[in-house]
């Protein structure tokens, strides 16, 4: 696995069984972790069509990990129901810092980064427009430009903190 991208599921709090096929894991509102339908080891080779497609453009070799929230977004200002919850986003970049360690990702914005910064570095794919992830909740401060950079820094905070333990 080369990357991860994170997702919102413009939902509510608990994973659906639709949403579990485009996704490999799926943080539902208590910060429980869910498997999707596919393991990310199935987005290795994405012309089966066996594969979570997570990622319009940019599924091959990259996990999809979805926060279950959002439904109702409308901009940072006026987020809609079911905002993402400080439990679920803490548990989220933690798991990403697992998944990091787990398969030797980098932290990067080339390498962990939301579908929003996906897509406005590959304009030429369906993921081109993506709103998630543009704000979070938890934390109203951070811009939609600064989202995937604090992202960033919190996994890496994660990440250190594991290894020590």
């Amino acid at each position: 696995m080369k990357k991860i991208i994170l997702h919102w599921s413009a939902g509510r709090y608990y994973p659906t069984e639709y949403e579990k096929t485009y996704y490999h894991y799926l943080i539902d509102g208590q910060g429980i972790i869910h498997n999707g339908k596919y393991s990310p080891e199935d987005n290795l080779d994405c012309t089966d069509g066996f594969y979570a497609k997570h990622t319009g453009g940019g599924n091959t070799g990259a996990i999809g990990v979805c926060l279950c929230a959002m439904y109702g977004y409308k901009s940072q200002k006026n987020p809609g129901l079911y905002t993402i919850t400080p439990i679920q986003f803490e548990s989220a970049m933690n798991f990403c810092a697992e998944l990091c360690k787990k398969y030797n990702i980098k932290i990067s914005p080339q390498t962990v980064m939301t579908h929003y910064e996906f897509g406005q570095a590959n304009p030429n794919t369906s993921s081109y427009g993506k709103i998630d992830i543009t704000c979070i909740p938890p934390y109203p401060w951070v811009s939609k430009q600064d989202c995937g950079s604090f992202i960033r820094s919190k996994i890496r905070w994660y990440y250190s903190k594991n290894m020590k333990g």
